[in-house]
């Protein structure tokens, strides 16, 4: 793994760039696991760990690598997979483009050529949320309907 014979930080970010390789920062799966240890986000300061994720993610945001979306769901409740797009606008990155990234993004990094955008001809999954989630990120966890292989459901 290339991370553990380089560390963090600049020198990570450098080797994303030469290689062309995407970033899945995974900052949910950190902020959930730091909680369960016992960390009060929002009234304990963050952990050294979560100040890092944070300083790498604007270093990769800075340098303009590939950063595509996972969440480690599992890590927190299924479901809740917002959250990571929410840290990630929350960590600096504009909330269209943190959408794309757990789209379009997606797709491209694992050449799944036939989904991740809206156009005919192309799988496409779509949910329906209350408000803007281009604006407000936040809106994702508001989600009335989802539409699933042509076909809407209810939450």
């Amino acid at each position: 793994m290339v991370r553990s014979q380089i560390g963090h930080g600049a020198d990570l970010i450098k080797v994303y760039a030469n290689y062309g390789t995407a970033l899945c920062p995974t900052l949910a799966a950190g902020d959930a696991v730091s909680q369960y240890r016992g960390w009060k986000k929002g009234q304990d300061p963050e952990p050294k760990r979560i100040k890092q994720k944070r300083i790498t993610f604007q270093q990769a945001l800075d340098a303009g690598i590939i950063i595509c979306a996972g969440g480690d769901v599992g890590v927190f409740p299924h479901g809740e997979n917002a959250r990571e797009l929410m840290m990630m606008a929350d960590y600096g990155m504009q909330p269209l483009d943190a959408l794309r990234s757990a789209t379009s993004i997606n797709t491209d990094v694992f050449h799944l050529t036939d989904r991740g955008r809206i156009k005919v001809g192309l799988l496409a999954d779509l949910v329906l949320v209350t408000g803007d989630p281009a604006q407000t990120i936040g809106s994702l966890q508001q989600v009335r309907r989802v539409m699933k292989g042509g076909i809407w459901y209810l939450p």
